[in-house]
């Protein structure tokens, strides 16, 4: 999977720039400039949210009522050939999507069709965030091998929210309780396996990826389901169903999972160094990457803000290398390009393109 042409129209400070893009893409220029901008709008055309805010207003130009993205994809389903997709995003919210002309009926078909991995410094929430960040990563993961994944996502979703507003009622509907229990318990098994699946397959691929970065000895990984190990989890509602009800909503269940992160046995983020960090959050989202290679046969496109930020030249160089020998489209950016000079061994000319950012102009160089 690649992007052969990139538009992006009113989208912060860029009011409209094309970019014919090549496997490297290295975005250089001050702070405030437009890299980080380019960024999202990759992120935006690969599942229809920003990175950078939860609301629109600041994603649109201010001059502008919504932001448009769009791209011609090289797609190894599509044997090679030029894959059409794009998205507006209006300040009401909605959302447009389209693929080959064919309107989308939700961002999951933008996720799955133009798959993105971002590594910025919101990535370091991996080991210092909570368990929701390392359980999206997860799911990450699951969603793009697993396809039966976002159908019991959302069913475990859906009985989440019934048994939430049963358990909000003053009578409780012991009948009705015990129904959606049951439903929950069955899709929260399901989607425990596929998780702990994908885990499985991941953590392997992890540690060599680490190795290959830093050394970091007695560094592990481990997955938490959300409830008790050597329980079912309709026992566990059925023990818990008093303190729910006073709280008001569910306390365990696949909505509680979790990657627990240590070495030697403390919390890795209470232990590394911000470099270390960067490093292990780094390894972990080219792991996913190299995961979903091997798996389905095409690549996913790594977008990485400020890569020099917290590593020194052997370590940025080490990233870049890897990252070279994915195989895989990268646009990275960063202050200076000289900050990067050395890092692309054994990459052509042609595979490489230089971009200056500047108050949201966009300019080629040789």
């Amino acid at each position: 999977m690649s992007i052969r042409r990139l538009r992006i129209s009113q989208l912060r400070n860029i009011q409209q720039a094309e970019l014919e893009l090549r496997r490297v893409n290295l975005l250089c220029g001050p702070n405030g400039s437009g890299k980080t901008s380019v960024l999202e709008a990759v992120f935006v055309l690969g599942s229809g949210r920003s990175f950078r805010a939860t609301r629109l207003d600041p994603v649109i130009h201010h001059d502008a009522s919504q932001c448009t993205v769009f791209a011609s994809l090289l797609d190894a389903e599509e044997g090679g050939a030029p894959v059409a997709i794009g998205v507006s995003r209006d300040r009401d919210g909605s959302l447009v999507g389209r693929i080959q002309g064919q309107s989308i009926r939700n961002a999951a078909e933008l996720a799955r069709r133009l798959p993105v991995q971002l590594i910025n410094s919101d990535t370091f929430a991996l080991l210092e965030g909570g368990p929701k960040v390392r359980r999206q990563f997860v799911d990450w993961g699951v969603f793009h091998v697993e396809h039966a994944f976002h159908r019991v996502w959302l069913d475990v979703h859906r009985c989440l929210r019934q048994r939430n507003a049963l358990l909000r009622h003053d009578r409780i509907p012991a009948e009705e309780l015990g129904i959606w229990d049951g439903r929950l318990a069955e899709s929260a098994a399901q989607l425990d396996e596929l998780r702990a699946r994908y885990f499985d397959a991941f953590y392997p691929v992890f540690q060599q990826t680490l190795r290959e970065l830093v050394n970091l000895q007695g560094l592990e990984l481990g997955y938490l389901r959300g409830w008790e190990r050597d329980k079912p989890l309709a026992a566990v509602l059925a023990e818990q169903l008093e303190r729910d009800r006073l709280r008001g909503f569910t306390h365990s269940g696949p909505h509680r999972a979790d990657i627990r992160v240590r070495i030697r046995g403390l919390n890795a983020a209470e232990v590394l160094s911000r470099g270390q960090q960067k490093l292990v959050v780094a390894a972990m989202k080219l792991a996913q990457g190299r995961l979903f290679s091997a798996t389905q046969g095409r690549d996913c496109v790594f977008l990485v803000d400020d890569l020099p930020a917290e590593l020194d030249r052997e370590h940025r160089r080490q990233l870049c290398q890897l990252l070279g020998a994915m195989r895989c489209q990268v646009l990275l950016s960063c202050v200076d390009a000289a900050e990067l000079s050395g890092c692309w061994d054994g990459l052509s000319a042609d595979e490489m393109r230089l971009f200056h950012v500047e108050h949201g102009a966009l300019s080629a160089a040789n």
